[in-house]
C-alpha cells in the first residue's frame, strides 16, 4: 500500500468550518487513491484548522492531477470554506493544490495542483477536461444581465442574495456592513431629533451642530478652510474628483470670460491671455450634467446646474476659481461670477459647483469609472478563465467582495427607493442618464493614467499630488503584471493562441462594455505588452483609482456647505440678491445634511477587514518565480509608501488616500 500524507486547511472566517462528512480521493496519472473519509480523533475542520490525514492507494498513483473533495450532510447543512490541500507523496515533496472556495450542500469539487498553466501547457486529457467542465459549470452560474440600457452589462443578480456563496460578503463582513450602516442612521436620527427641538439652519455655522461624533482631520480642516478659493482649488487636484480638471488653451465660446473680468485675480504684469498662452489656466467644465432630469423629495423639486469654472495657477496663491458661470448657456440669467463679487455671492457659486462635484464623483468617477468598469472584468473573469490560468490567479484577489457591493449599491443606492432617491438632487432617472451620458464618451484609454493626465494636459500643475501617485502606483502595478505576463507567455504568439484567454477579452470588450464603439478596446489581445496594459487598468482601477475616488468621501463631504449632496433652490441670477437666508434655504436640510455625513461616513470609512494592495491572503501562484514577482511588487510599494509618507511629514493637510496601506486590494465598498 502507498500511504500518501494530506493537510487540509479549513478557512479563518466566522462559520468556515464544517461538521458534516468530508471525503478525498488522489487521483493521479496511473489511478486514484481510496475514496478516504477524512477523520480525526475529536472535531476536524474547524475555523481556521490545518487537519492532517493519511490516505492510502493499492499502487503508486504516478504524477498527481487533482483531489477530489466531497462534503455530505451530517444531521444538517453545514457550509465548509477550504484554503487548500498539500499531498505528500512517498519519498516525495509536498505539492499544494489551492481551493479557497465554498463547498455548499452534496458536493464534489476537484481541485488541480498550484502551478498555473494556459492551455497550450496541458499535456493530459484529462487536465483538459477539467478546465472546460469548470468553465461550463461557471458560466451557467456567472451570466450577464443588462441592468439598465446604455451602461456596462454586469451580473445577473437581483439582489447579494442571488449570488453564489464564493461571490459573498464574509460573514464577519456582512455584520460590519449592516452594523456600521445602521450606527450612521442611528447617529442621523439622534441628530435629527436634537436639532429639531432647537432651531433650524439659519447660518453656515448651524452645520456645526451635526458635526460631532464622526470627524476625520481633514473634515476638520475642510470645516475651517471651505471658503477659501486656494482650497476651493486645491480639492480640484486632490479631493474625490481628482480628473475633471484640464488645461484652458482657448477659452470655451459658451464661457464668456473678458480679460478685464479676471484681471484682479492675476499675478502683476500679466493677464488672461498671457496666461492662457503660458498655459496657466484651467477648466471645469460640468456640461454632462446639462438638462439632466432633477429629483422632488418629499414633494418638493430639487435644483442642479452645468457649471463652468476657469481657474489659475498663480505663481504665489496656488490654484485659484477665478471665474464660474452656472450654466452652459450664458444670457442675463445666467451671468460669470468672480471673486470681486459680494462676498455670499461668490461663496454661493463656488458651492453650486462643489454640488456638481457630489454627483460626477459619486455617479461617474466612483460608480461608473470604477465599480462598473471592474464587475466587467470581475464577471467575465469568472465566465472565462479556470482557476488554474495564470490571468485568473492574477485577477482573483483584485475581484473580492465586487459582486456583492455592486448588487447592494444597485438595490440599496441608486434603486428607485434608494438612498439616492431621498437625498441627492439627481436621484431618479437623473443618475441613469447622467450615468449612460458618461458611458457613450467612455474610452479605454482614459482609464489609464500617463494617457488621461496627457490628454488633459495637466502634467505640469503643481502639488497635484492624486496625478504623482498614480504614476508611481501605475509604473508599479504594470511593471508587477508585465513580469508575470512575459513568465507564462513567451512571445505574442502567446498570447494570441491562448483561446481561453481571446474569449475572455471577447466577453470583456463585446459583451461587458456593449454598444460603445468609440470605447477603444479590441475583441482581441495581440501582443504581450497589450495583455499587461490590459491587467495594469483592471488592477489600478479596482485599487488605486478606486481609493482615490472613495476613500475621501467622507473628509470632503462631512462638511455639508463643502460639497452638499443636493440643492433646494434654483441658481442665483441676480448677484446682487444673493443673502445668507438664500444660501440657507439651497443648501441641503438637517434630514440630508444628516443622511449626507451617515452615508459618505459610511462608504468612506476604513474597512476592519481590508486588505492592502499587493498582500495576498489567498495564495493562487505556489511556483518559485511568481513569488518573487509578487514581493519585487511588494517590495516597491513599501518603496512608494515611505516617499508619501516623507512628503507628507509635518504637513497640516495630508494627503494619504493613495498610501499603498491604506488602498484595498479590490473594490469591496
Amino acid at each position: 500500500m502507498e500511504v500518501y500524507s494530506v493537510t487540509v486547511a479549513t478557512g479563518t472566517s466566522e462559520y468556515s468550518g464544517t461538521n458534516n462528512y468530508v471525503f478525498v480521493t488522489l487521483v493521479g496519472e496511473n489511478g486514484e487513491s481510496e475514496r478516504t473519509l477524512l477523520d480525526n480523533p475529536g472535531l476536524d475542520f474547524c475555523r481556521g484548522a490545518v487537519d492532517q490525514y493519511k490516505v492510502t492507494s493499492p499502487s503508486p498513483l504516478g504524477p498527481l492531477l487533482l483531489v477530489r473533495l466531497e462534503k455530505q450532510r451530517y444531521w444538517v447543512e453545514d457550509n465548509w470554506f477550504c484554503r487548500y490541500v498539500t499531498v505528500e507523496p512517498p519519498g516525495g515533496d509536498r505539492i499544494t493544490f489551492p481551493c479557497y472556495r465554498w463547498l455548499v450542500g452534496d458536493i464534489q469539487v476537484e481541485i488541480r495542483v498550484g502551478t498555473a498553466k494556459t492551455l497550450r501547457d496541458e499535456s493530459s486529457s484529462q487536465l483538459l477536461q477539467h478546465r472546460r467542465t469548470e468553465l461550463q459549470d461557471r458560466q451557467k452560474t456567472y451570466r450577464w444581465v443588462t441592468w439598465a440600457p446604455g451602461i456596462p452589462r454586469c451580473i445577473d443578480a437581483k439582489t447579494e442574495a442571488d449570488l453564489p456563496q464564493d461571490a459573498r460578503f464574509e460573514n464577519e463582513k456582512r455584520s460590519d456592513f449592516e452594523h456600521s450602516l445602521h450606527y450612521a442612521l442611528l447617529e442621523l436620527s439622534l441628530k435629527k431629533l436634537a436639532i429639531r427641538f432647537g432651531k433650524s439652519w439659519n447660518d453656515l455655522e448651524d452645520f456645526k451642530r451635526i458635526f460631532w461624533k464622526l470627524k476625520s482631520p481633514i473634515a476638520e480642516y475642510c470645516m475651517e478652510h471651505w471658503e477659501e478659493d486656494w482650497f476651493f482649488g486645491y480639492q480640484c487636484l486632490n479631493g474625490s474628483n481628482p480628473r475633471m480638471i484640464q488645461r484652458c488653451r482657448k477659452l470655451p465660446e459658451n464661457f464668456p470670460v473678458t480679460s478685464d473680468m479676471v484681471q484682479s485675480s492675476m499675478a502683476p504684469r500679466t493677464n488672461l491671455d498671457k496666461e492662457l498662452k503660458a498655459g496657466n489656466i484651467y477648466l471645469l467644465d460640468y456640461a454632462i450634467m446639462d438638462g439632466i432630469p432633477t429629483n422632488t423629495i418629499k414633494g418638493k423639486p430639487q435644483y442642479i446646474a452645468a457649471p463652468l469654472c476657469l481657474l489659475y495657477q498663480h505663481p504665489d496663491e496656488g490654484l485659484i476659481p477665478v471665474a464660474i458661470q452656472l450654466e452652459q448657456t450664458p444670457d442675463l440669467d445666467s451671468p460669470i461670477f468672480l471673486p470681486t463679487d459680494p462676498p455670499l455671492a461668490w461663496l454661493l457659486a463656488k458651492m453650486w459647483v462643489r454640488h456638481s462635484e457630489f454627483q460626477v464623483f459619486q455617479l461617474l468617477s466612483h460608480l461608473l469609472r470604477t465599480h462598473l468598469v471592474i464587475e466587467v472584468f470581475c464577471v467575465a473573469t469568472l465566465r472565462q478563465l479556470p482557476a488554474v490560468h495564470p490571468i485568473y490567479k492574477l485577477l482573483a484577489p483584485h475581484l473580492r467582495y465586487t459582486l456583492e457591493i455592486n448588487c447592494r449599491g444597485r438595490t440599496q443606492l441608486i434603486s428607485p427607493d434608494g438612498i439616492f432617491k431621498r437625498v441627492v438632487s439627481t436621484g431618479g432617472d437623473g443618475l441613469l442618464i447622467l450615468a449612460q451620458r458618461e458611458y457613450k464618451v467612455l474610452t479605454y484609454r482614459s482609464l489609464q493614467p500617463h494617457k488621461d493626465f496627457a490628454d488633459r494636459e495637466v502634467s505640469q500643475l503643481p502639488k497635484y499630488f492624486y496625478r504623482e501617485h498614480s504614476l508611481m502606483l501605475w509604473d508599479a502595478i504594470h511593471s508587477f503584471v508585465s513580469g508575470m505576463v512575459e513568465l507564462y507567455y513567451q512571445s505574442d504568439h502567446d498570447v494570441q493562441e491562448d483561446l481561453e484567454l481571446q474569449a475572455w477579452i471577447r466577453d470583456i470588450s463585446e459583451e461587458g462594455f456593449t454598444e460603445l464603439p468609440t470605447f477603444g478596446l479590441s475583441s482581441k489581445l495581440s501582443s504581450r505588452e497589450e495583455l499587461s496594459t490590459l491587467l495594469a487598468v483592471a488592477l489600478f482601477t479596482s485599487t488605486a483609482q478606486h481609493a482615490a475616488t472613495n476613500n475621501g468621501q467622507f473628509d470632503w463631504c462631512a462638511w455639508v456647505p463643502n460639497t452638499p449632496c443636493t440643492m433646494r433652490q434654483p441658481p442665483p441670477t441676480d448677484k446682487d440678491a444673493v443673502t445668507m437666508e438664500m444660501i440657507m434655504a439651497s443648501l441641503p436640510d438637517v434630514s440630508q445634511s444628516c443622511m449626507q455625513m451617515a452615508i459618505t461616513w459610511h462608504l468612506g470609512r476604513v474597512q476592519p477587514d481590508a486588505i492592502p494592495l499587493g498582500q495576498y491572503t489567498e495564495q493562487h501562484f505556489t511556483e518559485g518565480r511568481a513569488l518573487e514577482l509578487i514581493d519585487r511588487f511588494r517590495a516597491e510599494l513599501k518603496e512608494i509608501e515611505n516617499h508619501i509618507l516623507s512628503q507628507n511629514e509635518g504637513q497640516e493637510l495630508q494627503y494619504l488616500f493613495l498610501l499603498p496601506s491604506r488602498i484595498e486590494n479590490s473594490i469591496t465598498i
